[in-house]
């Protein structure tokens, strides 16, 4: 061996014993990460869980849009809609398809991260056409989507407990339900007796006992009001009939939802067939 020969392996050698020492250091990583692989993997399996659903769980609650964000939140209708914005209290309104009459409808309230069923379900009846993503003055239909509640309640009858502001209907109390009047879809009281200046199909609210011993009033066409895109949507007493859009309950679960509704709460109505309403 010439020195430039013994030269050459005097390097190589102390190279080769670092290689080699590297190559022992990766075969212990792969092992302590094979050793972790397989723990996981039985305590998935103990769980009932495969890595993919594991994933799908982590990743549905981590990204929910609306706020139903912690791991362990239980499957329900408020968690897969769309947004709820900063509603803490929610009530669903969902029928099998977008031409029945009869919903269910269901209270949810916000608990930590995840919602939870407060209330319900219970049939109530909407419009006569069922629902509609374009609803119009008097087509019949309650119209869909996610709306606010008004920030004052009415009735005929006492106070039923609610926690909004309460108005008890006397003479002279009408809701505005002309397109062309100014104070379409508004609250507006007239002298007893006197016919107001506005038409079209406005209500006399304190003539109607049996539909209105108390409601709330949800908040679509409101901001802006838009002429002839409807008004009056109520949550009401039911009648016996389908509406002209409202949601119409018996009138013990009516009461159980007026009471249950807190203003700071910011509580929300979502309403919709069933193959629509997460959207919202």
């Amino acid at each position: 061996m010439t020195l430039k020969a013994r030269t050459a392996a005097s390097v190589a050698v102390p190279g080769m014993a670092r290689a080699g020492t590297a190559l022992a250091g990766l075969l212990l990583l792969a092992g302590l990460l094979l050793l972790v692989g397989v723990s996981g993997a039985l305590a998935a399996k103990a769980a009932g869980l495969t890595p993919g659903r594991l994933s799908h769980a982590w990743s549905a609650a981590a990204l929910a849009p609306n706020g139903n964000e912690r791991v362990g939140c239980a499957e329900n209708l408020a968690a897969r809609l769309a947004s709820t914005g900063q509603a803490r209290q929610l009530v669903t309104v969902e029928a099998s398809g977008a031409a029945e009459r009869v919903a269910a409808v269901e209270m949810w309230r916000r608990a930590g991260g995840c919602w939870e069923a407060a209330g319900g379900p219970w049939s109530a009846l909407i419009g006569r056409n069922g629902f509609s993503d374009h609803h119009r003055e008097g087509d019949g239909t309650t119209p869909t989507g996610i709306y606010a509640i008004g920030p004052e309640m009415y009735g005929n009858a006492p106070n039923p407990g609610t926690r909004y502001p309460y108005h008890r209907l006397v003479c002279g109390d009408w809701w505005d339900e002309d397109p062309t009047s100014a104070r379409y879809n508004t609250f507006q009281h007239v002298a007893c007796g006197q016919s107001p200046a506005f038409g079209g199909a406005s209500e006399a609210l304190w003539t109607e006992t049996s539909a209105y011993p108390s409601f709330a009033v949800i908040e679509y066409n409101t901001h802006p009001v838009i002429a002839y895109a409807g008004s009056a949507i109520f949550v009401h007493a039911e009648y016996g009939e389908p509406t002209s859009g409202c949601v119409a309950l018996p009138l013990a679960p009516l009461d159980t939802v007026l009471r249950w509704l807190v203003p700071s709460l910011r509580p929300a109505i979502v309403m919709g067939p069933a193959a629509e309403i997460t959207r919202f």
